[in-house]
């Protein structure tokens, strides 16, 4: 029982170093929609979403509101009629916030969870390398978002930095394996709410006999 506890404790939570705040709907009421982003700061925790060893992506967490019917309308027909999002694997290519997908799961339908915090089992775990970061992606729209925070609050969006300041940019979620995009959107005082488990590559223990 002591090992089983040992090795469970290696199994991470990235994103929720910090418990998720309230997401803002109905009041003062903002989703995230038709892009791929991930949170950069948490507080003191910064860069919470990037692995720091090989492993797995074996689940996602989401912490969801529900729109009043008015704002229901109004995402449906400027967004989708669908409420959806996946979990994305990204990797930094070392210029200037130019990102490649490496992996992404399968689509989530959030709709019947609202008000609540799902936790999703993957299809197919998302292998992951050190320093990938775990992306959220948004075809359509969730209400998954937390504002009016404080500085310490901090994500990044797949828009161009010419959109950055636009209420209802052109859709820029990633969606191609293998493609590139640049992250060009930095945003203070908020915060996705989701989080990922992280399940570590297993270290040899007993080498084979030469």
């Amino acid at each position: 029982m002591l090992v089983a506890q040992a090795e469970a404790s290696s199994v991470r939570e990235l994103g929720y170093k910090t418990p998720f705040p309230p997401a803002s709907c109905p009041s003062d009421c903002q989703a995230i929609a038709q892009v791929t982003g991930f949170q950069v700061q948490i507080g003191t925790d910064r860069n919470p979403l990037r692995v720091n060893k090989p492993g797995k992506i074996v689940a996602w967490t989401v912490r969801l509101s529900k729109p009043n019917k008015d704002q229901l309308t109004y995402f449906r027909t400027t967004f989708g009629a669908t409420p959806q999002a996946r979990v994305s694997i990204v990797r930094s290519l070392k210029r200037r916030h130019l990102y490649r997908l490496v992996a992404q799961s399968q689509v989530f339908s959030l709709e019947k969870y609202f008000v609540g915090t799902p936790t999703f089992a993957l299809r197919q775990p998302l292998p992951v390398k050190k320093d990938d970061i775990v992306a959220v992606t948004v075809p359509t729209w969730i209400p998954a978002f937390a504002h009016a925070l404080s500085d310490d609050q901090a994500w990044r969006a797949s828009h161009a930095s010419t959109q950055c300041t636009s209420s209802t940019p052109p859709p820029a979620d990633q969606e191609t394996i293998g493609g590139t995009k640049t992250y060009g959107c930095f945003y203070r005082t908020a915060r996705l709410l989701y989080s990922a488990t992280f399940v570590p590559d297993n270290k040899q223990t007993n080498p084979p006999v030469k």
